[in-house]
């Protein structure tokens, strides 16, 4: 019903039906209906066209116990969004012939044990590896590592789940491994490395780790749910296991702006681009619906879109690419698990799309 709602409303605005005044007061009053049905404590959405800002807004609260507002600059954990800059790195080291996407992780990261049959790098960002997810008691985690080679030793001795690209299965270690190799590629630190080549380079100049740092008032305070629907704090939870698959934060502008780029020649070429956002295929020549971390849908007009969620201890992300119309929308909440989909950003994009 909501796929044929955005039917609708591209081909109103093609007949030119709906002011630029018009499609703000729609996204506006979307937004509102979100963070109502979604029980939100706080939102911020971004919807670029082109390589602009076409429409951003901030709804809620980033802090119920301060009664500080959500604002276009709030600060949200995206949570496996992050999986989507190792992607992209991964994928302009292997442009600039830096790292082979084909050759076994071990060429990149000696330390990792040999699994009887090769895991590349392409496998890891399709989560086609084998490698498992985390365990229901790994999802949160205490305890701080000093280094990504040291995150490995959670499961870098654990047998695989099949053998590498015969299955399709989501997998986070698998980008904590992946990260990992950007390193060994890069001869960098993972965290440095990606501020200097791509948050800098891109002005993404609000993407940063989340160190916990509760003083920081940029960003948006992690809720939950408890057993009577009321929102709580999250809990303590210590990103440095999952620096290549989570854990970073992100403004909803600098969210969107990173997918724009991705349209262009800023950072990856066009046959870069067209290798992150084609679907990779088992062994057997099934397609996953899944390239170079992106996942790839197609609305009910047969359009193309890209898109990936992100969840995280209060936090709840999602970030879509339409190609045809140079659409981005980006969503972010500060509310674990919350119930904001391709679905939701569907609504946006189609409100916007020329």
């Amino acid at each position: 019903m909501r796929k044929s709602f955005i039917t609708i409303l591209i081909l109103a605005l093609a007949a030119g039906a709906f002011s630029q005044p018009d499609v703000d007061n729609r996204a506006e009053a979307l937004a509102r209906e979100l963070l109502g049905t979604a029980h939100l404590p706080g939102l911020s959405i971004a919807v670029f066209r082109g390589d602009s800002l076409v429409w951003s807004y901030a709804f809620g609260l980033a802090d119920l116990q301060n009664n500080r507002s959500v604002s276009r600059s709030t600060r949200f954990r995206i949570g496996s969004l992050t999986k989507l800059f190792t992607a992209a790195a991964a994928a302009r080291l292997a442009q600039d012939r830096l790292l082979n996407l084909d050759a076994p992780v071990q060429t990149y990261v000696p330390s990792f044990p040999d699994k009887g049959k090769p895991i590349t790098t392409r496998l890891l960002l399709g989560h086609l590896s084998g490698i498992r997810q985390y365990g229901r008691n790994e999802y949160i985690n205490t305890r701080h590592y000093t280094s990504l080679r040291e995150a490995l030793t959670v499961f870098d001795g654990d047998s695989l789940l099949f053998v590498p690209g015969t299955k399709y299965h989501y997998s986070s270690y698998g980008y904590v491994l992946a990260g990992a190799v950007l390193e060994g590629a890069s001869g960098r630190d993972f965290l440095p490395f990606m501020k200097d080549s791509l948050f800098v380079p891109l002005s993404l100049t609000s993407i940063a780790p989340d160190y916990n740092d509760t003083s920081d008032t940029s960003q948006a305070r992690p809720y939950g749910l408890d057993s009577k629907n009321s929102w709580v704090v999250g809990p303590f939870n210590d990103n440095s296991i999952r620096w290549g698959a989570g854990g970073f934060l992100s403004t909803a502008t600098d969210l969107a702006r990173f997918g724009s780029v991705l349209l262009t020649d800023k950072f990856l070429n066009a046959d870069t681009r067209r290798l992150m956002f084609t679907s990779q295929k088992t062994s057997d020549g099934k397609e996953t619906g899944v390239g170079l971390g992106w996942r790839i849908g197609k609305d009910s007009t047969g359009n193309v879109y890209f898109h990936h969620g992100g969840d995280s201890i209060g936090g709840r992300a999602f970030l879509l690419i339409y190609p045809n119309s140079k659409v981005v929308v980006s969503i972010l909440a500060n509310l674990s698990f919350a119930r904001i989909s391709e679905t939701e950003a569907l609504r946006f994009a189609g409100l916007f799309s020329e």
